[in-house]
């Protein structure tokens, strides 16, 4: 969704995850829309693969403007059964690979010396802790501290951090949720619905463009209300 989203927005997109399908796929609705796209299979928890990522993408679309952290998984486990293994999968996923990638792109950044704009992806987990996603809300929790703290260095490089905190956004990895778990989501976000790629997209150009120039260290919701309060009594799903 960011993706397409910066696309339409003007901008040539590299895609990077571990499915060359699912990259491919997106970049074949960039390229129909006039932009160029980059495919480049990689694993961003393999810290040590980063920068040939980033030297594939510069090679083929040129220097980075913008980066957007957006890869992200999910594992659920209690305190008492969680693994080191299962906390590790999480944790190099979620946040070492948004600090080391961000070190990766930056060097190239920094020493063009014409800014740039970084966008990560944080979470509700950020601000509400939730029963048996403990490895997944510190990782998210951590990503927004990550932001702040790259915000004050890159600073005097005209370089702007900022993460977007989605709510429950329909993706394959909410559809895996029990239907216990999406009712209570559709009780308890104010719009009464989950939310779509799109709505995140949104704010991603906002964050990428020039309109967010003097925006830097934040982290902001696209929740449908859910921070603001629950609803009482609670709301029906819409449709």
């Amino acid at each position: 969704g960011i993706a397409l989203g910066l696309a339409e927005a003007g901008a040539d997109v590299a895609l990077v995850a571990r499915t060359r399908t699912d990259l491919e796929r997106v970049a074949e609705r960039i390229r129909g829309g006039g932009r160029r796209a980059l495919a480049v299979p990689g694993d961003v928890a393999d810290v040590a693969a980063l920068p040939g990522l980033v030297q594939q993408v510069e090679e083929g679309l040129g220097p980075i403007d913008v980066l957007v952290n957006c890869a992200g998984i999910q594992r659920r486990m209690t305190v008492l059964e969680a693994t080191v293994e299962g906390w590790e999968e999480v944790i190099n996923t979620n946040l070492r690979s948004v600090y080391f990638l961000c070190q990766a792109v930056g060097k190239g950044m920094v020493a063009r010396g014409r800014g740039g704009k970084v966008i990560n992806i944080a979470s509700m987990t950020t601000y509400r802790g939730f029963q048996t996603v403990s490895p997944y809300g510190i990782s998210k929790a951590g990503v927004a501290n990550f932001t702040k703290v790259l915000a004050l260095e890159w600073a005097p490089h005209n370089i702007q951090v900022n993460a977007i905190a989605p709510g429950w956004i329909a993706t394959p990895m909410t559809a895996q949720m029990g239907a216990d778990r999406i009712r209570w989501v559709n009780q308890h976000v104010p719009q009464g619905k989950f939310g779509t790629p799109r709505d995140v997209a949104g704010l991603a150009v906002f964050l990428a463009s020039p309109a967010a120039d003097y925006l830097t260290g934040q982290t902001i919701p696209v929740d449908g209300g859910f921070l603001a309060g629950n609803p009482w009594p609670p709301m029906p799903a819409q449709p």
